[in-house]
């Protein structure tokens, strides 16, 4: 990076801190904060160096930061992207663990890194274009710049799409993503029009077509930029939309005009991706009228939403209460291996039930199919359902996720019941999960906690002392795809309770007890610790 010799100045600490020094203009300046205070001001002096730059030293504060176990991996990334927006920097990563030294180093910037990716496999060249820009989202915003650049290729060994605005990657893109896919439609459309190559009554492209053999990599920056979200993964700027978009139509239809080689090869490309993946979709359609069982499921069960994958190991069931929390989980799942099931209306208390009355319920029913049960479940087959056959068995984990209140609490029970009669070999396999929802939603300026109990709330606040809000958690339905991924979906930081068979003459009798035909058990129950439960009563 250019910076030797920078830590000559900085003073050494022996708690935790975080120290900066610049040196710019002849002179070095220093910062030094501690438990997020600044420390003794800004120093500034002179100072004989060979390079400008500014160096940061940090060491996380165990009373702030309860885990800093970072991998390796996300500095490589990290360092990398910026290496690659960032042209003729080079960045260099020294992992004191592994003994590794790193450099990444980009002197093209994104266009080496298209070839990178590309491998001497491209058949087309690698196109650049760079452009700058000046207007505003609307009339009553201010103006501002834009500098943009794109290069690209076309590969049929690999693809790939990254956006990057203000040296940071937008994992979903929004305004540049949405540019680039409406300027490649329509220039490719066109064209294809023009040269009489669709046959009589043909769909016209999508970007899928496209994208299928397309290596590409814009890198924006603004002085004026609007996130869509606190996340920062995407923008949401008109006017670096319609910028992109108009330049880049302009641009591509010149090259393709310019380079006929390449403009033949890219249109046969898209349109081979293209009646492929028609073929391929109504080979698809055909199959799934034709087969019967689990693998038409997500055609015949209302709302259902499978995932990708059919690794039995990675697949994950989260059965949800309504369609409202159907909606959020959806949006915040990860679509690869989390499917959502969600119960509509309340589920039979299947304990106080005959088999006659279960099997005429349509949400009994089709829960049974989506978890593999089989289709023609009826009465008869009583004995088959309760010595389930864990190989039909569609998923490695079922998941029970319903609102942190009363009502939630009561359709988690029910369906536990239902698992508990109908198929108990998934509690015993150690199949059924609870996801815990939070509690608290606890805000700063910076950063949102949340707490899952009385007590984390507590300690939070404690540690926080001020300059927060509190309130209490949303239902699911009103929780956005972030929140939603963070505290219930991603597996690294969510928190499930495993559902597990070790006291099943226990579990068996508080079943028996609060769902069964024991009334005088239950009013029993109710008399002697009813009273540990008022708060939870909904007494309006």
């Amino acid at each position: 990076m250019g910076l030797n010799g920078l830590g000559a100045c900085a003073t050494q600490y022996s708690s935790e801190y975080m120290n900066v020094v610049v040196h710019t203009n002849g002179y070095c300046y220093e910062l030094h904060f501690e438990e997020g205070q600044n420390k003794g001001g800004l120093k500034k002096y002179k100072k004989d160096y060979n390079h400008s730059g500014t160096l940061i030293h940090w060491k996380p504060d165990k009373k702030v930061f309860t885990e800093i176990k970072i991998p390796s991996e996300f500095f490589h990334n990290m360092l990398k992207r910026q290496a690659v927006v960032n042209k003729g920097i080079e960045f260099i990563f020294e992992d004191e663990i592994k003994e590794e030294i790193t450099h990444y180093f980009y002197p093209e910037g994104i266009k080496g890194y298209v070839e990178e990716v590309a491998d001497n496999t491209q058949f087309t060249n690698i196109i650049y274009f760079e452009q700058e820009a000046q207007g505003r989202d609307s009339v009553d915003r201010p103006e501002y710049k834009l500098k943009f650049e794109i290069a690209f290729t076309f590969c049929n060994n690999n693809n790939l799409l990254e956006y990057y605005h203000n040296s940071s990657f937008l994992e979903y893109g929004g305004s540049p993503d949405k540019a680039i896919k409406n300027a490649f439609v329509y220039v490719i459309d066109n064209l294809i029009k023009n040269s009489n190559l669709y046959t009589k009554g043909e769909k016209k492209i999508t970007f899928i077509d496209i994208q299928d053999s397309l290596i590409l990599v814009i890198n924006s920056f603004s002085t004026i930029t609007s996130y869509e979200n606190q996340t920062k993964k995407s923008i949401n700027n008109k006017f670096i939309q319609d910028a992109i978009q108009d330049a880049f139509k302009n641009l591509f239809q010149i090259y393709l005009i310019e380079n006929r080689d390449d403009s033949q090869r890219i249109l046969k490309q898209v349109l081979v991706n293209k009646r492929s993946r028609e073929k391929a979709e109504k080979t698809r359609i055909y199959a799934k009228k034709q087969l019967s069982g689990t693998i038409d499921i997500s055609n015949r069960v209302k709302k259902f939403v499978d995932c990708r994958s059919k690794n039995k190991d990675l697949r994950e069931l989260y059965i949800v209460e309504g369609d409202s929390a159907l909606g959020s989980c959806k949006l915040g799942r990860n679509a690869e291996f989390q499917g959502i099931m969600p119960i509509r209306g309340k589920i039979l208390n299947c304990l106080k039930s005959d088999y006659d009355k279960i099997f005429k319920s349509e949400v009994i029913m089709d829960l049974l199919k989506v978890l593999g049960c089989g289709v023609e479940i009826n009465s008869k087959h009583t004995k088959d359902l309760n010595t389930f056959n864990m190989n039909n068995l569609r998923w490695n984990k079922i998941i029970i996720c319903t609102d942190a209140d009363v009502d939630g609490y009561q359709i988690r029970t029910l369906i536990l019941t239902m698992l508990y009669r109908l198929v108990p070999t998934l509690i015993n396999e150690g199949k059924v999960y609870i996801a815990e929802t939070p509690l608290f939603e606890i805000n700063t300026k910076h950063k949102t906690y949340f707490a899952y109990s009385d007590q984390e709330k507590n300690n939070t606040i404690n540690k926080l002392k001020s300059n927060y809000t509190l309130q209490r958690s949303k239902g699911l339905g009103e929780n956005d795809p972030d929140m939603m991924w963070h505290t219930t979906m991603n597996p690294d930081t969510r928190r499930l309770i495993q559902v597990l068979p070790e006291n099943h003459t226990k579990t068996k009798d508080t079943f028996e007890l609060l769902l069964g035909d024991n009334l005088q058990g239950r009013k029993n129950f109710i008399k002697e610790y009813g009273e540990k439960y008022f708060e939870l009563v909904d007494m309006s």
